[in-house]
């Protein structure tokens, strides 16, 4: 299997996994019953498969001389940026932790689905 074709499939991965996390998360914030630690583990999983993805791209451009198309990277590099700031946030959004997460996972859902359709 190529580096390409690994980069092509774990983006699903980190696409389904983080619609997943989101709307868990936002169930989580209406029923209680959802707030396990399961849902931090696979927060996190899916939130490392986005720079498990970013690194299987760099290593597609820089060691294969693969060009991607315009901005397709950048939507990489901020996904990476807004896991950061979901991460700096927690504290402070304590009381709506489950929203932050919610709302988080949707919008990195959204940064692949952009990405991957640039490069269709």
């Amino acid at each position: 299997m190529t580096v390409r074709a690994v980069h092509e499939s774990w983006a699903w991965f980190m696409i389904i996994g983080n619609a997943l996390a989101g709307v868990w998360s936002l169930g989580a914030h209406r029923l209680p019953s959802l707030r396990t630690r399961a849902l931090w583990w696979f927060t996190g999983v899916v939130e490392i498969a986005i720079i498990v993805q970013v690194v299987l791209g760099v290593v597609l451009v820089s060691g294969q001389g693969f060009e991607p198309p315009q901005f397709h990277m950048f939507y990489g590099f901020v996904a990476i940026i807004a896991v950061g700031i979901l991460y700096s946030y927690r504290d402070q959004l304590r009381d709506w932790i489950y929203l932050l997460y919610g709302f988080g996972g949707l919008f990195l859902m959204g940064l692949g689905i952009r990405a991957m359709l640039i490069s269709a």
